[in-house]
């Protein structure tokens, strides 16, 4: 497993709580970062997955 992917898990964990706490509070802002958070975080995993396929693919 990749650092991105590790990162990228954190990123969406974070973003979704911003996003739920966002909602509940009526913070509109503090929502619309969490789901960026999220977004960010699903492209940083999947980076760190296409560097752990490429990674694997050369090794053979």
């Amino acid at each position: 497993m990749h650092k991105d992917e590790v990162d990228g898990a954190g990123k969406q964990a974070k973003g979704a709580i911003k996003d739920a706490v966002g909602g509940l509070t009526g913070n509109e802002k503090l929502q619309a970062e969490g789901k960026m958070d999220k977004a960010a975080g699903k492209v940083q995993q999947n980076v760190g997955k296409a560097k752990d396929a490429t990674r694997d693919a050369l090794k053979r």
